[in-house]
């Protein structure tokens, strides 16, 4: 099963609502803006981060307009030199490539061994964006229902 259908599989029988839009394929979330544009939902960034020893991996989600302040995710989670991890390790932990990393990763993520943080400035949002394990589409999810998500995968 492709990237894509697994995602929306998975919606459908969770009973989630959902938008996608098709457009080129895009790795950065400004690109996808342009395809986007006047849809209602928050626009988020997926970082897959690390600790040192690579013995600890966390997806952080938040507006892509914020930057990551690495010092006070290390205060909020307790972990020790927090980085952006390899795209070995996304591949092996989510069977993602650069370019799409979301929540919906963690289909892939067979030990659920990755811990998810929202920032939450995006939680009062009413739809979040991310891309479907695909460059080519943007999905809008209803913000409780992406958290529901979440908590069915372990996150």
């Amino acid at each position: 099963m492709d990237q894509l259908t697994l995602v929306t599989t998975t919606l459908d029988q969770m009973g989630i609502q959902y938008q996608i839009v098709s457009h080129p394929a895009v790795t950065t979330t400004e690109a996808a803006d342009a395809y986007i544009e006047g849809i209602e939902g928050v626009r988020t960034k997926t970082m897959f981060l690390t600790n040192k020893k690579k013995t600890a991996f966390y997806l952080l989600v938040m507006d892509d307009a914020k930057r990551l302040d690495f010092h006070e995710f290390k205060d909020l989670t307790g972990a020790k030199r927090v980085k952006m991890a390899s795209s070995e390790a996304l591949k092996e932990k989510l069977g993602l490539e650069p370019g799409v990393v979301s929540i919906f990763g963690l289909l892939n993520n067979q030990n659920r061994d990755v811990q998810v943080y929202f920032d939450k400035a995006i939680l009062s949002e009413a739809r979040m964006s991310f891309h479907p394990n695909v460059n080519t589409r943007t999905i809008f999810v209803a913000t409780d229902d992406v958290l529901a998500f979440v908590k069915s995968q372990g996150g």
